[in-house]
């Protein structure tokens, strides 16, 4: 683990995922530094079992369904360290692993989880036990892990340095609390750890003949009956509190038709005799509020840097929902985009004169230019004008470099 080449490896990972600094305030370069000052001193203390690591940073950030998830962020070097440990376990820890389990994992994507999810649901799996574990990373019973970790790993100075790591402390507001329970999100090990809690539940729907699929803490069973449906949830639920020592959120949990539930952002349908993925409204709405407040005319910024914002959410979410049936959306937005983005920039023109030269440039005809330039509509109702529509075509915002997601999805 402290090898040269696997801590070098693990510096440049953490460099490559850029990421805030935590309680030291060391950013990148100057964590650098500092492993090159203190590198071997460090090591030294890991070999050890001497290494006591930073309290994590916390930082709030808003769920989209208005609660909040709490990260901690370790110290850069801290993150190297954890990130060192990583790579020499996942290749142990994986042998271990369920094919049915797909977050944090390499070779492992959402994809593929939502694709083995349409499977099931094809096989004639038509309902699913929806799990949904409360606070699950900040619930985790050190004791518990640990003594799984212990089963695996025997080097005394590893399974120290990860136990430090999670009894790290919390600094908030300038004050430490002790971490009792719990691995704060953040860090590099914290998936691999919780991968590790969680392989238990796998291995028991395993050994009940269970079609599941579980990404992180993210686990629906796929049954034929929504008795069935019920006795497995119940029975799923005892075994993650008395065994797992963990708690399954009531209120979120719950037996459905597959329509009706949304896994990692989608849900399914049946058609044609096959099970086929659809993006919800839900989701779709979200999507919509980050469009719209990367469009508002009110928001004083250039059109090249809106755009480049702009490319970046539909380049991500087009690459990820393209799996779902949405060729007639993603035109919709498209032309929606563009809409908002005409309206950006005729308030940007400002003055009448200044709209007149730009509607020139692009080919308008005098008459029209000055007509349109000197409408008293809105910039809402102006973004739809003839006139405007073919100065700024869809050939113009492409000159301009914005994405269209029709052709991120093709």
């Amino acid at each position: 683990m402290t090898s040269r080449e696997n801590m070098n490896r693990a510096f440049q990972k953490v460099k490559r995922n850029k990421g805030a600094a935590g309680v030291d305030a060391k950013d990148i370069e100057a964590t650098r530094l500092h492993l090159k000052e203190q590198g071997q001193e460090i090591i030294r203390l890991i070999k050890e079992g001497k290494y006591k690591p930073h309290a994590v940073r916390r930082v709030d950030i808003p769920k989209p369904n208005g609660g909040i998830r709490k990260l901690g962020i370790p110290t850069v070097t801290d993150r190297v360290i954890q990130q060192a440990v990583v790579q020499v376990l996942t290749p142990i820890f994986e042998q271990k692993f369920s094919p049915y389990s797909y977050g944090f994992r390499p070779n492992k994507s959402a994809h593929q989880a939502i694709e083995q999810a349409r499977q099931y649901i094809d096989e004639g799996y038509h309902y699913v036990v929806d799990m949904d574990l409360e606070k699950f990373f900040d619930k985790v019973q050190h004791d518990k892990l640990m003594s799984l970790i212990a089963t695996t790993i025997e080097d005394k100075p590893t399974l120290k340095l990860i136990r430090r790591f999670l009894q790290a402390g919390i600094m908030e507001n300038g004050v430490v609390t002790v971490n009792k329970e719990g691995t704060p999100q953040g860090g590099p090990l914290s998936p691999l750890l919780s991968n590790i809690i969680l392989n238990e539940l796998d291995k028991e729907l395993e050994k009940r003949g269970h079609r599941f699929v579980r990404y992180a803490d993210d686990c629906n069973i796929y049954v034929k009956s929504p008795k069935a449906g019920e006795r497995v949830k119940k029975g799923i639920t005892e075994f993650i509190e008395k065994k797992l020592k963990l708690k399954v959120n009531e209120e979120k949990s719950a037996v459905g038709k597959p329509d009706a539930r949304i896994f990692l952002g989608v849900s399914f349908y049946w058609r044609n005799q096959r099970a086929s993925v659809y993006v919800p409204k839900k989701t779709k709405q979200k999507f919509e509020e980050k469009l719209k407040k990367l469009t508002n005319r009110n928001w004083g910024i250039g059109l090249e840097y809106r755009i480049h914002k702009l490319n970046q959410i539909i380049q991500g979410w087009g690459n990820y929902f393209k799996i779902g049936d949405i060729k007639k959306y993603s035109q919709l937005i498209d032309a929606h985009i563009r809409r908002r983005l005409r309206a950006c920039l005729w308030k940007e023109w400002k003055k009448s004169r200044t709209k007149y030269r730009n509607l020139k440039k692009q080919g308008i005809s005098s008459n029209e230019a000055w007509r349109c330039a000197n409408s008293r509509k809105g910039y809402w109702r102006n973004s739809n004008n003839p006139v405007l529509n073919t100065a700024l075509s869809n050939q113009y915002w492409k000159e301009q470099g914005i994405k269209s997601l029709i052709h991120v999805i093709s």
